[in-house]
């Protein structure tokens, strides 16, 4: 197969887990009430706590809400109000030069070649729009978003339902069959097979340059190197 587009995800494929787990997590949650309090009256702010209400059916005050949303981020609960006001806190630390993002050299590598082929490239994360931009803006290698086409997040849907990778591809204009899919997790894999896409596993814990196959013939990768080599299709 050779892919019209590729769809990647983010964390555990392009970026380490830790990055999110150790540095924008906690960013996110010292900075979280006093952004709130300070923003409580902008209309963005306002939604994504009432939003929050609703997710929890119940009236909430602002600071009843901040507490609901520190307990979503201990969690690592992927709500759309949480992951927006995240995203909003990360700009802060993004443009301040606080944060930095750590994409992997093997990934930055493929994607920029694959670009230069043409090939069109797409992001799909449990994390806001605002939040994969800003990843991908602020990184050791510069800024890499003029690498991709389009932004998907939670809003799409969820990234183990089929239907969401059906809506990207119809989103992006091709075929699912034209699509291949790059994520670490077995069930995302899954979901976009599903919907008729081609997909690999990341797995970066196994030995750099390993590739082999699951049980159920779908590739497995430890990094970028040399995907295209890989006979996949849907």
């Amino acid at each position: 197969m050779t892919p019209k587009a590729i769809l990647l995800d983010i964390e555990g494929t392009t970026a380490p887990i830790s990055f999110v787990a150790e540095t924008l997590f906690p960013f996110a949650a010292a900075r979280l009430a006093a952004f709130v309090q300070a923003h409580a009256g902008d209309p963005e702010i306002a939604e994504a706590l009432a939003e929050t209400a609703a997710l929890e059916g119940r009236a909430l005050t602002t600071q009843e809400a901040i507490e609901v949303l520190l307990g979503w981020i201990a969690a690592d609960r992927k709500a759309t109000p949480l992951k927006m006001l995240q995203g909003k806190i990360w700009r802060e630390g993004y443009e301040s030069g606080a944060i930095r993002s750590p994409v992997y050299s093997d990934a930055v590598a493929a994607m920029r070649a694959w670009k230069a082929r043409g090939v069109r490239l797409d992001v799909y994360s449990s994390g806001s729009v605002e939040a994969q931009v800003l990843l991908y803006r602020y990184t050791a290698d510069g800024d890499l978003t003029p690498l991709f086409d389009a932004y998907f997040d939670t809003r799409t849907g969820p990234k183990l339902e089929a239907a969401s990778y059906a809506k990207i591809a119809k989103a992006i204009g091709l075929p699912a069959g034209e699509v291949l899919f790059l994520s670490d997790a077995p069930g995302e894999v899954g979901a976009a097979q599903a919907a008729g896409m081609a997909a690999i596993r990341i797995d970066r814990a196994l030995p750099p340059g390993t590739r082999r196959r699951d049980a159920d013939g779908t590739w497995v990768a430890a990094d970028f190197a040399g995907l295209d080599e890989l006979p996949v299709g849907p």
